[in-house]
């Protein structure tokens, strides 16, 4: 009987180009912990796939998702993915860099942001790091977007939070995952995940990617080095 990996990371590949698909298909099912679960050449079917495989209780764990696509972009796929099943992180790859896109991939929930011309090993990278909570965005995109977070605060946008959840965001802004952040606050994994889900709904936010940006921006990270 062949070896099961419990630490399996289950990825539905989607992009409307089949050779960049097989390609990154090849790859991926190539690393030991990466199991390429299925595929999609578009939004439309991506979600009809991810309903049948939750049907079947065999929901991918990472979605790879191209955002150039048509009729469905990936921006609104991604959107759509993550009203759907908040469990599935999305990993956004594309040819494009702009600011822009970059912010309209994160506002719709991705967990990472990867460019095509990247190394192969930067994408399961991304895939990691989203299936483990942390962030993962291309350094050449990072550096943009960061340029353009500092913006003018007329209200106090930690008003909301209470003192144990500003410790969880400040945790999350710094790339740390569910797991490290129960074990430094004493409290159990569940109760760290809770913690994140409330204040990504306190802050109107959809992933971790989001609230780690939103924090770097008001000064928070900061505040804990």
């Amino acid at each position: 009987m062949d070896a099961v990996w419990d630490d399996n990371i289950d990825v539905l590949v989607v992009d409307d180009h089949e050779l960049v698909r097989r390609g990154l298909l090849a790859f991926l099912d190539s690393e030991p912990d990466i199991e390429v679960v299925g595929e999609a050449d578009g939004g439309a079917q991506a979600l009809d796939v991810l309903a049948s495989m939750d049907s079947e209780g065999r929901a991918p764990d990472v979605i790879v998702m191209d955002l150039q696509m048509a009729p469905i972009d990936g921006i609104e796929s991604t959107r759509q993915v993550r009203a759907l099943y908040n469990d599935i992180e999305v990993v956004a790859l594309t040819s494009f860099g702009e600011e822009e896109r970059v912010h309209a991939a994160l506002e719709a929930g991705a967990s990472g942001y990867v460019l095509k011309d990247s190394d192969a090993d930067d994408v399961a990278a991304a895939v990691r790091a989203a299936h483990r909570g942390d962030l993962q965005i291309d350094p050449v995109v990072a550096k943009g977007l960061m340029s353009s977070l500092h913006k003018p605060r007329d209200v106090d946008p930690f008003s909301e939070l209470t003192s144990r959840e500003l410790e969880v965001l400040r945790s999350v802004a710094a790339g740390k995952p569910n797991k490290q952040i129960a074990t430094e606050l004493a409290i159990s994994e569940r109760t760290a995940r809770t913690h994140v889900s409330r204040v990504l709904r306190k802050l109107h936010l959809s992933s971790r990617t989001q609230a780690a940006l939103w924090a770097v921006r008001e000064g928070l990270l900061d505040e804990s080095h």
